[in-house]
Order: C-alpha cells, then structure tokens, then sequence
C-alpha cells in the first residue's frame, strides 16, 4: 500500500486541471500524514548561506547539500520533516558510487540550483540515477539539468510512482504557471545536419543552455539513458530572443535511448525538441505548452507513437502541435522522422504573433506520418501546413513526406500558400485519410478528455503502422493516440496522477506493499497480496509476506517487473501463499553468494532453517510465451492453465526466446503443496520460459512436489542444487528443449520422502515435436527411501522425450532404486525410437558413470544396459565412494567438452555436478549439503 503524503496548501484552494495558471496540490488536511520522512542531519554548506545543522560526526555520502532554508520550506508544506538537498555545479566520478552512478533516491525532496552538468562534454562520465516518485525542483528560469555526452540519465518512474521535475512553487503550494524554472537537455552523439559532413569532430551548441552544452557526432543508435513515467512542468525559459529552455531538449539522442511515458506540462516555450539524433519516444503527453509541442529540425530521423497534445483549456498561450523543420540540410540530409498515433487537440489562442494550430511542416524536412487526429474549437487556427520550401514541396510529391490514416476536422483545414501544392487534394488523395467538416466534428466520437467513444469509427479506422511504417511500431486499428486503453491514467497530470506526493510510506515498506506486525517481533515486515501492475522493488532490511496468490502483472497486460534486492526474504505461511510471474512480465531477484534471496516459510523465519518443513507454503511460478507441444502447432494464439495455481495463470505462445527476468543466487525453501490429486506446486514452475530468462545459482530445498519442472519453452539453468525434494528434482514435459549445466541433487539424508533425480517427458508431442533438453554434469545422490508408491532414484525418461546427456555421476546407498530407467512398459514409439536408431537425433548417454546397486532397469524387451554401455565414456560401478567424496567427483572418467556442442555450455574436465573443493560453486550459499 502506498501512503501518499499529501501538501497543505493555503495560497491554492482548488486544483486547475490543464490550464496554464492550473495548481496541482491534493488538498486534503485529513490525509496528511505528521510521521517523519527523513531525520538525516548532512554537514556542508548551505546553499542559501543558512547552517545545514549537521552532525559533526556524521558521514554524508549522498550528492549535493542540505539546504535548511529549502528544508524548512518544503517540510512546512508537507507539515512533517523533509530533507531538502540542493544539487548544483557540475557532477562528475567524484560524487558517484563505485559503478559511476550518482542516485537520486525517493526519501528526499531535491532541488537544482542554476545549471547542474552531469558529467563533462565526453569526460568524466557518469550516470544519474533518479528513484520512481522522487520530486526534483528548480526556482528559476537559470535551474535545469543537463545531461553531458557520453553520460546517461536513468529516471525509471512507475505508473504508480513517477518521478516529477516541477517547480518551486508546485512543491511548496503557491501559484504555479509557465517559465518556473529551466527545464531538461539531454545531449548525444547523434547526427546533425549542421555537422560537418565529411564525419569529422562534431560540438553543436545546443538552444537555451550555457556555452559548453555541445551535442553531435556521427552515432544514431548513441545511448544517453533512460526517461519513463516522467513528468516535467512549469518549465521553459527564454535566456535570450530565440534561445531558449524547452520542457525537454534532445540534442543528438541516439535510438538506444528509451524514452516512454512522459510528460511535458505547461512549458514556456517547446514541450519537447529535437535537434538531430534518432531518438525514439512512446506515449507522450503534452499538455498547457506555450510554443510548439514537437519540434525537430537539425536532420531528426527518430521515431514517435502515442502522441498526446491538447493546447490549455483556457485558452491561454500555444502554438503548433508540431513544427517540423529541417534547419541546415543541404536538400538532401533534411530531417525525416515517422511518427504514428498523435492527437492533437487546439484552443483559441489567437494573436499577431502566435496561435494555436495543428501541424506546421517547414524548411528542409520530410515525414511519414500515420493515424492522425487533429482538431479543436472554432477559433483555433489551421490543422495542416506546409512551407514553400523546395525540399518540402518536392517531398510533398516523392513520398517523403506522407500522411495516412488520419482525421481532420477542424473549421480552417489546411493553408496553402500560393504556388504549393494543395495540401486538401494531397490529404484526401493518401490512404485511409478522412477530412470531416468541421460542424460534423460530433461524429469523431471524442471524449472531452481526449479518448474516443466505444462507438467512435476512429477505433478500427487506422493503418497498421508496424506493417506499413516500421517494426518499431505496434500494431493497432486506431486513429490517434488513445484506442481503448487509456495509457494516461494515473502517472499523467490532469489524467489521475502527477501530483507531489511522496512515495514512501513511514513504515519503510515500499509503495505496493502494507505494512504489518513484525513477524520476528522487531523487524519491518511488508505484505504483498493480489496482482503488481506496476513495477515494486522489495528493498533490503525487510521481511515480505506472501498474503495468497501474488501475481505480477496480469496476463500479457497490466505487465510489471518486480525487483528483489540481495539479501531479502519473502515467505509465505501455507499453501496458499505463492508468486506468480505472469506473461510479459518479469521478476528480478538478482542475489550474491553473500547475500542471497530467500523464499521460504514463516515457520522457517520465525524458528530457523529446522523448524522449515516441505509443504509449509506454495513456491514460485514463472510463466512466459515460449512453445509448447500442447499448443496449437499451427502457430495460433495458446494459453495453458499451469499446474498448481489459480485459473488464468496460463503460459505458452511462439517465442522461445522470451524473458521473464533474473533468477541468481536464490534459495526456494519448504515450499510445494497440493491442492489437488495431480495439481502440485512445485519448488519452482517454469512454464513455456524461453531462453531470454536467466537462471543460474539457484537451490530448492525441502519441496513437497518437484524442485524445478519445466512445462515446454527453451530456458537455460546453471548451478542447480535440489536438495531434500520429497518428488522428483527436475521434471521436464510439453516438449522442454533447454540446457542445463552443473546440477546437484542430493535426496534426504535421514531417508524421507524422495523420488527421481530426472523425470523426463514429452507429454502432448505427436511424435515429432517432443521434448529434448541438454544436460551436462550433473551429481544424483539417492537415499534410501522406498514405498509401493515411490522409491529414491536416478534418471527416469518416459513418453515422447528426447535427450542429450553428458558427464553424469549417479549413485547412492544399496538400498536407492535404479539408477537409470527409460520406461518402454507403456509402448512408447518415440521413445524407444530416439534410443533404438530410428529418429535423428538419437537420445545420448554419453561420458558418464552410474553407481548403484541396481543401475539399470530394463523395462520393455529394449536392452537398455547394452545400449548405455555402447555410448562414448560410459561406466557401470556399485559403489559411491569410487565416484565421489561428499559431493566432489573424484572420478577420472574424461568429460565431454560441452562447450564444443553449445556456447551455452562451460568447459570442463570433469563429470559430475561439483570437481572438487577449491571449484565448489555451492559453498556460502546452500543449505543441506553438509
């Protein structure tokens, strides 16, 4: 849960949605909440020549200085201590951490104070880090960020927490209004027009910034950060007549550059500019702005989706949606962006040197522009224009400059100058386009906020622009920029979000969770319960309980991406308490040796590692897009209820590379339950996973049903310890073709509940398609468990599987089952044929040892002891303690250099899981292994 902290305000009474003088402060005395935010005391100097009031023996690493002014001002409005630190100057490696990343972090207010440079021109570089929900403020027109070339931004918002880049007076509650302070220069190494063209040294200075603020080079594809769910407001300033500070200036931002969810709001002069560059943006908002909305000009040949401006509701300053210029070409380098799904909505502003219009095309530019939709009031001026100069009105006719797909409906169309070419006979000519009357402008289906009615034509009217345009693009059937998702809502202001309010809550658990009673009676202890549509970062220092089926994301909408710092512990109580990562989304739990995640029982946290049992709460289910034999094989859309969980966690699509983020260094303790005969959770549950997914040091320990099973996709593991696991470790089906390399199992050692080692399967093949992983080195270490029901054993592969196996050691005491067992009983033809010779590729037992009493079961008439012995670098032997010490291979049998199969694959000289104590990959981490 996330416990906004709302201002007091006196000077505002109400908030003004959209217009240029508008407040934003939620007004709600009884909300307020008087708990200390952050109690810091800083040393160094104020920058408004007050005492910081530090501690002398205090260490302050956090960059800038504490203001007590600002502090004192922004506290009274938050009515709680706030700590203020003020960032000016230049920030280079000296005030960054080990990795060159200076963080801006959410439990302060921060505030710039003149131009603040991140990083020199191409020296000094490093990256400026800014936490979802952080406020940032200037006070002036001569506040505002710049970031260096070669350094990079990393403003990572959520739709729950953007971070917000207003003014002074939006902070504190006073009245706000254009011009407030600077604004954001981002600067690259993109390509200009004005460069030299011969790709010589390249340093443009860039509009509105001190000397020095340079950009351009000769790479598009430059990569200067990351903007999402950002908002910029009450920014712009004129330093001098046409030079000025627009809401966000790109200067040669290259395309490796992610710019999505963003707003400009009520800027004094351009809300966003490109100078050059191939930058590419989705969803923009741009709303209030007093010049142009979009302007590019110096060659710009980015990318733009989902493209928001509405000029202010009261009808003060704007101008054009976009001004499109190319601004030094030669006739040839002139700019040439693609832009898709735009709405433009004007007002009436009208006067002699300004006024609100749709789109301006000028000097030296192309475009290819898709799925428009402009219109406004009577009084606004024209939709449509185009210069008279001659790289305009050649591209006019070339198909440089293309517009498709799109509504016009307002009472002044288009303006063409005398001697052009008609810009009515060159719209209603392209595809799809619909010029609609302006009294007839009722018929678009519009929503007064900007969104289309369900009856709206405009909801199917669209071109596809991921076809016809580029792949960057998504595919959709819309005209304009807001289809029957509102993409607005919540993080933009005037559309749910927007406003100042601090992210975190005073109990320390992170916006997304709720604070609860300490499960270990002192540590902070946070609930996480239903579904995350928003990204959440379990932050370290915190217990997390799983309150019922958690689910990340809905299913391939509403996706998240929840991080799990190193060192956390999440658990869950019964078994209805697990994790679920749904489709297109993604968690992060990227651990160490020395501060591994955990997920794990309460009883575990509340009475130690032996208090944990199997069984004691669910696990973790992560499900993705890659294939399964159980879909349709024609390529159609396919959705699998996985086993173990709530209806609608499905899995199972066409991409075998997909990613479903980062397990490293995690432990996944005494969970698996049943909720049904057949219907376990398992440790962990992949479904359809693909290759894109990374998983590698990674332990279950103590499950109820299987440590890790793999439902089809192609995801690859390195590092696997199973331990204790009372069903089978590792369980493959659907037609799973991933990798494995370094895998330990080591059933109970007081001989409880245990089954296979490897129980493989196909599981929904026809005979062709069926599942066929690759595991190298892999240990079984068996016990001596044995019911009519279960029994501990090897490697057990049945119906419809393949397998490509390498550097086995299987082995166990006298009393363990067999150790290897391909199960024919049944009949099964695909897997006899992958032994017998008579599919390609035959399924491989290659340079490996079994060790156990029984090693081979001969199930069927298939001679299969004949057939393991046949294979390269095989062995038969009875006895552990020739083939391992502990979980050491001692050994001598000669690997097969895997590596030479896969790149995957690590190269190694010896079989089994583990060579010896000085390679021992499981040591600090593990558990049960002693």
């Amino acid at each position: 849960m996330e416990l906004k902290q709302l201002f007091k305000a006196s000077a505002i009474a109400t908030a003004l949605v959209l217009a240029g003088c508008g407040g934003d402060i939620n007004i709600s005395e009884g909300d307020i909440d008087n708990s200390v935010t952050n109690t810091t005391n800083n040393n160094g100097s104020d920058s408004d020549g007050g005492d910081t009031g530090g501690d002398t023996g205090s260490t302050d690493t956090s960059p800038g200085e504490v203001s007590s002014f600002l502090s004192g001002e922004v506290s009274e409005a938050f009515g709680e201590t706030v700590e203020v630190r003020v960032l000016s100057g230049r920030l280079t490696a000296d005030d960054a951490d080990d990795q060159g990343v200076i963080t801006l972090t959410n439990d302060k207010v921060w505030a710039f104070e003149g131009p603040v440079f991140v990083g020199n021109d191409k020296a000094d570089s490093v990256t400026l880090a800014i936490e979802e929900g952080t406020i940032i403020f200037g006070r002036s027109g001569a506040d505002y960020l710049i970031i260096s070339r070669d350094s990079k931004i990393e403003a990572e918002g959520t739709a729950s927490a953007p971070i917000i880049m207003t003014s002074f007076n939006d902070v504190v509650g006073d009245e706000v209004g254009a011009g407030q302070w600077g604004g954001v220069v981002i600067l690259g190494n993109g390509t200009s027009n004005k460069c030299p063209q011969d790709g010589s040294d390249c340093a443009l200075q860039v509009e509105g910034a001190e000397e020095g603020a340079v950009f351009g080079g000769t790479d598009d594809t430059d990569n200067s950060g990351i903007l999402k769910y950002v908002v910029v407001k009450y920014a712009g300033f004129e330093i001098a007549p046409d030079n000025e500070l627009n809401g966000i200036t790109f200067g040669g931002v290259g395309s490796g550059t992610e710019v999505d969810y963003v707003q400009v709001h009520s800027n004094a002069d351009d809300g966003v500019e490109f100078f050059g560059g191939a930058v590419n943006a989705k969803h923009l908002v741009l709303t209030s702005n007093q010049d142009d909305s979009v302007d590019w000009d110096n060659g710009y040949t980015g990318k733009l989706q989902y493209v928001y401006v509405e000029h202010a509701a009261d009808n003060s300053d704007a101008n054009r949606g976009i001004e499109g210029d190319g601004d030094g070409g030669d006739g040839l380098e002139f700019s040439q962006p693609m832009i898709a799904n735009m709405t433009v909505i004007g007002n009436s502003f009208d006067t002699a040197d300004a006024d609100s219009e749709g789109l301006l095309l000028r000097d030296q530019t192309g475009a290819n522009l898709m799925n428009f939709l402009i219109t406004g009031p009577e009084g606004m001026g024209e939709c449509l224009e185009m210069d008279t100069d001659e790289t305009v009105q050649a591209n006019l006719s070339d198909g440089d400059l293309t517009m498709t797909y799109s509504a016009i409906a307002c009472s002044e169309p288009f303006n063409t100058p005398e001697g052009a070419v008609d810009l009515e006979a060159w719209f209603t000519g392209q595809d799809g386009n619909m010029l609609i009357a302006f009294e007839d402008r009722a018929n678009l289906g519009l929503n007064q906020d900007g969104t289309l009615t369900a009856e709206s034509e405009l909801l199917t009217a669209g071109g596809d622009a991921s076809t016809l345009l580029d792949t960057f693009f998504e595919a959709n059937t819309f005209i304009g920029a807001i289809g029957e998702d509102d993409w607005r809502q919540g993080w933009a202001f005037g559309f749910g979000g927007g406003n100042i309010e601090l992210v975190q809550s005073a109990s320390g658990c992170p916006s997304g969770t709720t604070s609860i009673t300490p499960v270990d009676g002192s540590t902070t202890t946070c609930e996480v319960s239903g579904t995350i549509t928003s990204d959440l970062t379990l932050t370290e220092g915190n217990f997390y309980a799983l309150s019922g089926a958690v689910f990340v994301g809905g299913d391939k909408e509403n996706s998240a991406t929840l991080t799990v710092e190193p060192g956390v512990t999440v658990y869950g109580a019964s078994g209805n308490d697990y994790l679920v990562i749904s489709r297109d989304s993604e968690i992060n739990a990227n651990g160490t040796a020395e501060n591994p995640i955990t997920f794990t029982s309460r009883d575990h946290v509340v009475g130690g590692l032996e208090a944990g049992e199997a069984g004691q709460w669910g696990g973790m289910i992560l499900l993705g897009n890659g294939e399964s034999t159980k879909c349709p094989q024609d390529g159609t859309s396919c959705s699998l209820q996985v086993e173990g969980a709530q209806e609608g966690a499905v899995f199972g699509g066409t991409d075998n590379t997909d990613s479903s983020g980062t397990l490293r260094y995690v432990r996944v303790m005494h969970g698996g339950f049943e909720i049904a005969p057949d219907n376990e959770l398992n440790g962990i549950t992949f479904g359809g996973v693909g290759s894109g997914t990374t998983v590698e040091y990674v332990q279950v320990h103590k499950n109820a049903d299987d440590g890790v099973e793999f439902f089809g996709g192609a995801v690859n593991v390195k590092y696997l310890t199973l331990t204790s696991i009372q069903d089978d470790s590792v369980d493959w089906d659907n037609g799973y073709v991933g990798k494995l390399q370094f895998v330990l199992v080591k059933h109970a050692d007081d001989n409880s509940d245990a089954n296979r080692a490897i129980e493989g399967d196909g599981d929904g093949g026809d005979g062709t398609a069926f599942s066929n992983p690759m595991v190298a080195n892999m240990t079984v270490i068996g016990n001596e468990f044995d019911t009519a029901d279960a029994d501990s054993e090897g490697v057990l592969l049945r119906d419809q599987t393949n397998a490509q196996l390498y550097n086995f050691v299987v082995t166990g005491p006298a009393g363990m089952g067999e150790c290897f067992e391909a199960d024919l009983s049944d009949g099964d033809t695909t897997l006899l044929a992958n032994m017998d010779g008579t599919n390609t590729p035959q399924l491989t037992f290659e340079t490996s040892v079994l060790a156990c009493a029984e090693n081979i079961n001969n199930s069927g008439d298939f001679d299969q002891e004949a057939w393991f012995t046949a294979q390269s670098g095989n062995t038969l032997l009875d006895n552990t303690a020739t083939v391992l010490n502990g979980i050491y291979t001692v050994d001598t049998t000669t690997a097969t250099d895997v590596s030479t199969l896969d790149s995957f694959f690590s190269s190694v000289d010896f079989i089994g899981a583990v060579k010896d104590a000085d390679n021992d990959w499981t040591a600090g981490w593990t558990v049960g292994l002693e």
